[in-house]
């Protein structure tokens, strides 16, 4: 009989450990202007296994490109980032997101692009990403990091919802066009510069 226990402890430890490795991945929510930027900057972060661009913040019936463009629907332009933890912990995703991917001292707007739909935000998960996200902008605002103050939303992520096919990977798929040149491919080459042992 302790055999057999024996058997079903070490089965499910190769489950938790093993096989089982990939339910441990987990996600994380992010607001920061067009979704293109963002996107292309947490796709060459190491440990990251899964970016796409969506819409956080509203209904289901207005997850709609040509709706939130409208900047009245309560969505954000957003992104999902699929993490693992064993290699990249949500801190450093929170690093990468208030250093590289936006401005976070721009209300409801990124550069050119100005509506409530571009609005920096974190989206939580969980407890813990809230309370890590709250002091982490507590963390900045003390050490004044930044000219003006912080004004990311912390709020919890209700649900998100897919983009377009076509939004999906744009910086990739258009690596010439002009939004793509002089908007994103600087936070791209910033995040080589800034972090060179998180890029790929």
């Amino acid at each position: 009989m302790n055999h057999i226990i024996k058997n079903l402890l070490l089965a499910c430890l190769c489950l938790m450990f093993g096989q089982g490795a990939a339910a441990a991945e987990q996600t994380a929510v992010f607001g920061g202007g067009c979704f293109w930027g963002v996107d292309a900057v947490f796709r060459h972060v190491k440990g990251v296994s899964g970016v796409e661009s969506g819409y956080a913040g509203g209904s289901a019936d207005t997850a709609q490109y040509e709706l939130v463009s409208r900047g009245d629907t309560g969505h954000a332009e957003a992104v999902r980032v699929r993490f693992d933890p064993a290699k990249i912990g949500y801190p450093k995703l929170l690093e990468v997101f208030f250093s590289v991917a936006h401005d976070p001292t721009q209300l409801n707007r990124q550069g050119p692009d100005v509506g409530t739909q571009y609005r920096s935000a974190i989206f939580y998960t969980g407890s813990e990403q809230q309370q890590m996200a709250q002091s982490y902008i507590a963390r900045l605002t003390a050490a004044r990091t930044y000219a003006g103050p912080i004004v990311t939303q912390v709020v919890p992520l209700q649900q998100f919802y897919p983009a377009e096919d076509y939004h999906q990977n744009y910086y990739a798929l258009h690596p010439n066009q002009p939004y793509i040149v002089i908007h994103d491919k600087p936070k791209v080459e910033q995040l080589r510069r800034q972090f060179p042992e998180l890029y790929r």
